[in-house]
């Protein structure tokens, strides 16, 4: 035992030198580690000192953490390549409402308004785009109306110019469609509307579908009626889903795109695919994404989490995360955490709207892919799937917030969804690069009402925090101790015979309750 005298004459001789030196080399040495941590940070996206505490310090402690690095990496060389540079294009959402029928409800009800310009804009382009073309001077109400009414902002314009271009054509299909989307106000009008547009338009059809090869004008005008046929085959399946005739839905969007396999830009499979859930058709729904879910082949929501939803549900209702921590994940509960980890990373923002931490919104007419746009369309039409699968939210709210932000609910194993996500946004595990567009894009398409989701941001490690405060207060230390050194090395024997005085304190207790041939034998060791 090392007697306190021989220290306090020490820390007696030291002179303000010593301080300055101490502090100095104190505050170079912190700034050093905080330059390498925040590289590797920026770079991996963890800690450093964090990472190898966990990977070894942390198995000494009894602590085991299963690292998946090399599959990351195999996954990463095989599925990067899918995809180029991401463009923040917007898309049609293959499952928006009724403008008459649903979204003015919604209006009327709260006076707010659940579209915004950007996205009905869109949709004007897409209705001019798909049931207009430049040949429609041999169809007056189409050339001279129609066209007009797609380009009108407002909607009893447009209703106006609907209604006169039935005046001039009592077979003018395009008009049947506006008052359908926008005039009338439920389902069942809706369908009888769509219903009319079919009949005149199935006709329109069959006559430009035999005259077609005569040249580029008839081809023109068979595409634009091919538009308008499927379009509205698509809305009556859709109108039949909503009555909650979803069998006779189911048959109509198979025939739909067994008819035209070509017409892919729609999504119809995303229809099918929340209709079958609806039936609680797994086995379909599964043989509908072994065709759609291809690496060649554009990914959204619907296909990721079904995917995900579809692995959980062989396993989440005897799923629990006490068991799980004890003896680690089977193979199956691996392969639906794995599923969550692909659909999170796709979309982040999609297990709040599921897990009810965030409100729902009606779904915008336009969705940007990977966005909170796209999210709160799965979500609004797939949270009752989700909800009917016994024990599915349960295991997405498990390896949801196995997160930095909060402990992880299985323990060791490696539930991390958030974790999972690249970081920074120039890196992608599974999926190209996450597009740093999608917030301003998003804002544009949903309402000013909604707080739109953001790519969530992973917090600073502590190490990094703590290292820059360590940083800043030698820093400090050092500039205060070149300027007034011997202050300051007052100031640092006072705070060091603070910290001993306890110890003193116990000394002399001690020598005064022992004996003194024990006392000088502990003195000596």
């Amino acid at each position: 035992m090392v007697d306190l005298e021989y220290i306090a004459m020490f820390l007696n001789t030291l002179t303000p030198k010593f301080y300055v030196a101490l502090t100095g080399t104190s505050s170079l040495i912190s700034g050093l580690i905080l330059i390498f941590e925040w590289w590797y940070f920026r770079k991996y996206g963890t800690s450093f000192i964090e990472q190898v505490s966990l990977n070894h310090l942390g198995p000494w402690l009894g602590g085991v953490e299963n690292n998946n690095n090399g599959n990351n990496n195999t996954n990463n060389s095989q599925n990067n390549n899918q995809q180029s540079v991401p463009e923040c294009k917007v898309w049609r959402n293959p499952l928006n409402l009724l403008r008459g029928a649903e979204y003015n409800r919604y209006t009327w009800v709260t006076g707010k308004e659940p579209l915004t310009y950007y996205d009905m804009n869109l949709s004007a382009q897409d209705h001019q785009t798909f049931f207009t073309c430049d040949t429609d001077h041999s169809r007056p109400s189409d050339e001279s109306v129609m066209q007009r009414a797609w380009r009108e902002r407002n909607p009893q314009a447009r209703i106006k110019a609907a209604h006169e271009a039935l005046e001039k054509d009592s077979e003018c299909a395009t008009a049947y469609i506006l008052l359908a989307e926008e005039e009338a106000t439920t389902i069942l009008e809706t369908e009888r509307l769509f219903k009319q547009a079919l009949k005149v338009g199935e006709a329109n059809y069959k006559k430009s579908q035999s005259t077609q090869h005569l040249g580029a004008h008839y081809e023109a005008i068979h595409r634009r009626d091919t538009n308008v046929c499927v379009y509205v085959r698509r809305r009556l399946a859709m109108c039949a889903r909503k009555l909650g005739r979803v069998k006779e839905a189911v048959k109509m969007m198979r025939d739909l795109m067994k008819e035209f396999p070509m017409m892919s830009v729609l999504n119809i499979h995303e229809n099918l695919i929340e209709a079958l859930l609806e039936l609680q058709a797994y086995a379909d729904v599964q043989a509908v994404l072994a065709k759609y879910d291809d690496i060649s082949l554009p990914k959204s929501a619907t296909i990721c989490y079904t995917a995900a939803l579809l692995k959980a549900r062989a396993v989440a209702d005897k799923f629990s995360p006490e068991i799980a921590s004890k003896r680690g994940l089977s193979t199956a509960e691996m392969n639906a955490v794995e599923a969550i980890h692909r659909a999170v990373e796709f979309n982040p923002h999609v297990p709040k709207y599921l897990l009810e931490t965030k409100s729902l919104i009606l779904p915008p007419e336009h969705l940007l892919k990977r966005g909170d746009s796209e999210a709160i369309a799965y979500a609004f039409f797939h949270l009752p799937h989700w909800k009917r699968v016994d024990g599915a939210l349960n295991l997405l709210h498990c390896t949801w917030e196995g997160s930095p932000y909060g402990e992880s609910a299985v323990g060791d194993a490696p539930c991390h969804a958030f974790r999972m996500i690249p970081y920074p946004l120039e890196k992608g595990h599974l999926f190209y690069p996450y597009p740093s567009c999608t917030e301003s894009a998003d804002r544009e398409l949903l309402p000013a009402f909604h707080e739109v989701s953001v790519y969530p941001k992973k917090e600073l490690p502590f190490f990094i925090l703590f290292t820059a405060g360590l940083c800043s207060v030698t820093a400090l230390l050092a500039l205060l101790t070149h300027q007034f050194p011997e202050p300051m090395g007052l100031v640092a024997k006072t705070f060091l015979n603070t910290i001993t005085s306890p110890f003193n304190f116990l000394v002399e207790k001690l020598e005064g309750v022992l004996p003194s041939n024990l006392w000088h034998q502990l003195t000596r060791l």
